[in-house]
């Protein structure tokens, strides 16, 4: 009975980000558990690919080229991912970038832009999607922070305080949609293998500084975020709600 739970059987997914990396794991994971899933990306090929990743696991699949800094084309892409399927259940808000710039020295073009995608964006598509939730009663926001939501990185000035802020409009965001059979959490991962990290990974140095910090002793793989992303989405976790759940071998923990 326990396990039926995690059943995604005749719900709809967005996945935001989804071409690729952590984005392109959790809407293969949402559709492994019986979920009919929506993949967004800027790239309409790259989303395409795993769209068609998805159907050959039995499940309807669309791929949209969704901007999310545009407001008008991510209630588009809303709008398209409704007329497709009929309804969204479940948005994972995973589109995000980053600026390897310190405090002192990020301009105005890169800190907007960070914030745009990372915290602007998410609200934007959580937006979207809430009207027909709400009619629903039922619905499933998931927004991917990072450990950076919960601690400070030197030399990361914009994307850590974009991460700050989205779990603070998750907490917000929760408790105002809770009275309606809506949860809102904040998914946190710490460092993971993907093509974005491959260039940190390679580099012998922060390696070792990023492995000396993490108790598990090794980089998360996409699969490692499956069970946190299907707990989320699913009616499993009903009476869970404007949390940060890191996923992240210990990280947070020191």
């Amino acid at each position: 009975m326990a396990i039926n739970r995690f059943d995604l059987a005749g719900r709809v997914a967005i996945v935001t980000g989804g071409s690729k990396g952590l984005g392109r794991g959790m809407a293969l994971a949402l559709a492994g558990a019986g979920a009919d899933v929506v993949v967004t990306s800027r790239h309409q090929a790259e989303g395409q690919v795993v769209a068609d990743e998805i159907a050959k696991l039995g499940h309807r699949s669309l791929a949209l080229a969704a901007d999310t800094r545009d407001r008008n084309a991510v209630a588009e892409m809303a709008r398209r991912a409704e007329a497709a399927f009929g309804k969204v259940d479940i948005l994972v808000n995973n589109a995000g970038v980053g600026a390897l710039k310190a405090a002192q020295e990020i301009d105005d073009k890169d800190f907007s832009r960070v914030i745009e995608t990372n915290l602007k964006g998410c609200l934007w598509c959580a937006q979207a999607v809430l009207p027909g939730m709400l009619a629903r009663k039922f619905g499933r926001i998931i927004n991917v922070g990072s450990v950076a939501s919960v601690t400070g990185f030197p030399g990361l000035a914009a994307y850590v305080a974009t991460k700050h802020a989205l779990l603070g409009l998750t907490r917000t965001m929760a408790i105002e949609m809770a009275p309606h059979g809506i949860t809102i959490n904040c998914l946190c991962p710490g460092f993971f293998e993907t093509r974005m990290t491959q260039s940190v990974k390679e580099d012998e140095t922060m390696n070792a500084g990023i492995l000396a910090r993490v108790p598990a002793g090794r980089w998360g793989q996409a699969e490692d975020l499956d069970t946190a992303t299907l707990f989320l989405a699913s009616p499993a976790s009903g009476f869970v709600t404007g949390i940060a759940l890191c996923v992240d071998g210990g990280w947070t923990a020191q």
